[in-house]
This record gives C-alpha cells, sequence and structure tokens, in this order.
C-alpha cells in the first residue's frame, strides 16, 4: 500500500488526472473481463428462476464471491477506511434501495442486459445495446436533476435508515464478511465445475471481481495522498455513464474524476477483447428482437437504477462488497424483480415478445 501511494503521490500529472486514469485502468479491466466471462446478471438470474443455475449463474457468482472477498480484506487490513465510503458512512434509503431494485431487475430483463452490459455489448458493435444504453443514461439523469427527480426523492423519503444501521460490519461478528465471501467463492467454483465452466472463464470472473476491489483500492490510496478532495468509490454505472453523456454534450472540457476514465476504459477493453477473440459483430434492431420492451426496459432501469443508489454492479456487487445494507436489499429487489418479470415473459406476453438467455 505504501508503494501505491508514493505513486500516486507523484507530480507528474494532477490529483483529478490521476483519477481519471485510475478509472482508465479498472475499466479497462473489467471492460477485458466482463467481455470474455460474459458476465450478465440478467443471464444469470434466468438460469437461477427456471430450477438450472448453470454457466451464467456460476460466472456471477464467482465474481460476487471474489469481490466480496477482496474488500473485505481491504477492510480488514485498513487499506479502505469505512468512514470514506459513502454507501457505509451516509444515510440511506430503503424504500429507494427495494423499489429501485425492483424496477431495475424487471428493465434488465426487458432490455437484454443491465447497464453494465449493455455497455459491454455496445462496444462489441451491438447497437441495440447501444441506443438501450443512450436511453438508459438519459433518464437516470432526469431521475437525477430532471422531470423526474421530485419523484426519486419522494420514493427515497419514504424509508430511510441511518450510517450506522446501513454498515452491517457494525452489526456482524469480526471478520465475517471475509468468512462469507471465502464460502461463496467456495461454492461459485463447486458450481463452475459441476456445470461445465471452463476453468479459464471461471479465472476471468474472479479477476473481474477483483477489478472492484482494485478500484476502491486505488480510489482509497489516492483519497490519502491527494491535496484535492478525491471520491472513495468503485465500478457503478448508471450515475457515471449519465456524467460522461452530460459532459460531452454541455461542457467544453470534460472534468477529469474517476468515471471519466472508467467508463472508456470498459468500452476500450471490452471492444479489444471481442477483437481479439473474433466476437466483434454489429446487431441492429429487426422484427424478431422488436424494440418497444428495449424502451419500456431502458425507463426502468434508468429510473430504477437511480432510484436503488446504483446498478445491478454498482449496487449489487460494488455495494454489496462493502457489506452495504440498502446494496444488499437492492440486489436482493433485482433478483425478484427481474424474477417476477421472466414469469410474466414466459407467459409469452405479446407486446414483449420471448425472454431468452442469449444477450
Amino acid at each position: 500500500m505504501e508503494f501505491l501511494e508514493s505513486l500516486l503521490a507523484t507530480d507528474v500529472v494532477s490529483d483529478p488526472a490521476k483519477a481519471a486514469l485510475c478509472g482508465l485502468v479498472v475499466g479497462l479491466v473489467f471492460g477485458v473481463c466482463a467481455q470474455a466471462s460474459r458476465f450478465c446478471l440478467r443471464s444469470a438470474s434466468i438460469e437461477f428462476w427456471r430450477g438450472a443455475p448453470g454457466p451464467s449463474f456460476a460466472v456471477w457468482l464467482l465474481v460476487f464471491g471474489s469481490a466480496l472477498l477482496f474488500v473485505q480484506v481491504l477492510l480488514w487490513t485498513d487499506n479502505l477506511p469505512p468512514s470514506e465510503v459513502r454507501q457505509l458512512a451516509t444515510a440511506g434509503t430503503l424504500s429507494g434501495a427495494i423499489i429501485g431494485g425492483a424496477m431495475f431487475g424487471a428493465g434488465m430483463i426487458l432490455a437484454r442486459g443491465c447497464a453494465s452490459r449493455l455497455l459491454v455489448l455496445s462496444a462489441t458493435g451491438n447497437l441495440r445495446a447501444l441506443m438501450t444504453g443512450l436511453l438508459v443514461t438519459v433518464i437516470a439523469q432526469a431521475a437525477l436533476t430532471g422531470l423526474l427527480s421530485p419523484l426519486r426523492l419522494d420514493l427515497s423519503a419514504l424509508w430511510t435508515v441511518g450510517a450506522d444501521a446501513r454498515n452491517l460490519n457494525f452489526h456482524l461478528p469480526e471478520a465475517a464478511g471475509i468468512a462469507a465471501g471465502a464460502v461463496l467463492l467456495a461454492g461459485a467454483l463447486y458450481l463452475a465445475f459441476r456445470s461445465g465452466l471452463h476453468w479459464s472463464r471461471s479465472l476471468i470472473a474472479i479477476a473481474l471481481g477483483g477489478s472492484v476491489a482494485l478500484g476502491w483500492l486505488l480510489t482509497s490510496a489516492l483519497a490519502r495522498v491527494s491535496f484535492e478532495p478525491v471520491s472513495v468509490l468503485s465500478v457503478t454505472f448508471t450515475g457515471p455513464s449519465a456524467d460522461t453523456l452530460m459532459a460531452l454534450i454541455t461542457q467544453p472540457a470534460l472534468p477529469l474524476e474517476f468515471s471519466l476514465g472508467l467508463v472508456p476504459g470498459v468500452a476500450c477493453g471490452a471492444c479489444a477483447s471481442a477483437l481479439s477473440r473474433g466476437e466483434f459483430r454489429v446487431e441492429v434492431f429487426d422484427q424478431s428482437t422488436g424494440m418497444v420492451r428495449y424502451v419500456v426496459g431502458a425507463v426502468l432501469m434508468g429510473f430504477g437504477g437511480m432510484l436503488a443508489g446504483g446498478c445491478a454492479v454498482g449496487a449489487g456487487v460494488t455495494g454489496g462488497s462493502v457489506l452495504s445494507l440498502t446494496a444488499w436489499l437492492a440486489l436482493l429487489a433485482m433478483w425478484l424483480g427481474s424474477g417476477a418479470c421472466q414469469w410474466l415473459m414466459e407467459r409469452r406476453i405479446p407486446a414483449f415478445g420471448n425472454g431468452q438467455v442469449t444477450s
């Protein structure tokens, strides 16, 4: 940690530029690993709710278990101070986590991918994912500061919780998070073996979970040595994607920060991975895919993600890895929302077509 802090303390570039570079590094790792492992909460939830957990569920569990284990080790060793983590040090909304999580879960089923998956697919030539992702970011910005923000604030205020209650680390035995992460990772490895998941894909999924810990580590180290305020955060997509899009549209000079490096880093990493693996191909809307379901799904994800405090990765994995109560509730609501939506999809609602596992 001392070496990392000394490296980040150099005056070669400004502190905001360092934050953007940290985001770029984390984004590149995440993008490569997400594309190669086919990480997707939607596919995992479909397998789970159909009663046949397979490779997609194993990949998701490997990512979540490894992220939880690695991040809890950072907390245990004081390399990630809980007082600097927004999800642990500030008040949260339980109503927002539950309602927003359920909306996001249903939305990702309709849009055939969560916010992170849409970004990865966009970088591999999927124009359906690109257009859907852009709509997600517009709705997310409207929920944050625009026309939908009063509704979001009203729903968030229905049931709030203080920082002490929000931090599950205060209410669990010491090192319980490390033990939980180790158990989940071991179970995920067993499931990966039983489902026939190739060992290389398993390792890539673990590395993907490690990228979440890397984000926490880099921003925490930078915050300790920076002369300017630096937010301690890691991988998330709903807010950063909206911020990046709005900066491109409204500002002549892009503000350097972690999210500004993260989003393009993920896109570049995913694109490079797809090209190297021969998996880059252009896909568009056609009669078989339809479009209405994607629009509805994007609206639900954009608003739901902002209400829940993050997307399937931001709240579900990144927030879950620090044992934030609201993040775990949001993740549970996403699973339940996706299951309920998929149950309706299985009934072949004409307006939305069928629900296939493939993205």
